[in-house]
């Protein structure tokens, strides 16, 4: 494995890590190549990553059985899941909420037992409460407090090590703070800035920030940040891609930032690493900055 760390390092649930992490979701794709998905897991630890983010409704449990395969102790991987849903195979979406307090705990046990952990060291609560994304019905319109105390049980009991929120509101991560939250994962980017507040509260209670959808457009009328004039003059003039910008100015943006891009594909796990070498200058920063964001709230048909 490589000495250097992608990005540098950060805290994130009492750990250091390199703060370019790999998120998993995308090995699904590879479901009929198990073979080049254990291979982009062993590329991705040979270049220093050691922080993977995965779920067990990542491919109905695929993406936590090539992780068990691929991962070794000596690796020192941070692997972090995510509850509040489940499988929905065949479905119209492929998941289905799972917020109720014995549905997280049972997610937790199958996240377990397909990762091969006595204990996963850090479990997102995906909640409901922001889009894109599921919205809660009926007896899914579950309390926060509720399921931050069956968390708070199964962190007593050992099972995870550190608990984070995703997909939540301002108000929810301010109630949720005595919990002792260690990340918060919410869709932000370049151009989807509307948890500016937050990832502010963030830097300052000294919570990890990890944003889904880090260069937008992952639906349909998102906005992108690989279309905007200044990313793309900006990756021009450093002779780089669009997306490493986007990534870069994420790191550069906050302190706390951990990145998770996905992908299936070697040669763009390579590309994302090397945006955590990528340095922008001032004038470059200010040019970004300046670029307009936008709500990122997208319709559910």
């Amino acid at each position: 494995m490589t000495s250097t760390r992608p990005g540098g390092t950060g805290p994130l649930a009492g750990r250091t890590v390199s703060r370019v992490g790999f998120g998993a979701m995308q090995l699904e794709r590879l479901h009929d190549d198990r073979d080049a998905a254990l291979a982009l897991l062993r590329r991705a630890v040979e270049l220093g990553i050691d922080h993977a983010d995965t779920a067990q409704f990542y491919g109905n449990g695929f993406v936590n059985e090539v992780i068990r395969e691929a991962l070794r102790p000596e690796d020192g991987v941070l692997v972090a899941s995510k509850v509040g849903a489940d499988p929905n195979p065949g479905g119209a979406i492929p998941l289905r909420s799972a917020q109720r307090p014995e549905q997280l705990r049972a997610s937790v046990e199958d996240n377990l037992v397909s990762l091969g952990l006595d204990r996963i060291p850090l479990v997102n609560l995906r909640r409901l409460d922001t889009g894109p994304g599921l919205r809660p019905e009926g007896d899914q319109v579950v309390d926060l407090d509720d399921q931050l105390a069956v968390m708070i049980a199964m962190r007593d009991e050992g099972k995870i090590g550190a608990i984070g929120l995703s997909a939540v509101t301002l108000d929810g991560l301010r109630h949720a703070l005595p919990a002792g939250i260690a990340c918060v994962q919410n869709s932000y980017s370049l151009v989807a800035r509307d948890n500016e507040d937050m990832l502010r509260l963030c830097v300052a209670e000294g919570i990890a920030w990890v944003p889904f959808f880090p260069l937008g457009g992952a639906f349909p009328g998102m906005p992108k940040v690989t279309e905007e004039p200044a990313v793309l003059d900006a990756a021009k003039a450093l002779d780089v891609t669009p997306a490493q910008v986007g990534l870069a100015w994420l790191l550069h943006h906050a302190p706390n930032t951990h990145l998770i891009p996905g992908t299936a594909s070697v040669n763009h796990l390579e590309a994302n690493v090397a945006a955590g070498s990528l340095v922008l200058d001032e004038a470059t920063l200010a040019m970004l900055d300046s670029v307009p964001a936008r709500v990122q709230e997208i319709p559910l048909g």
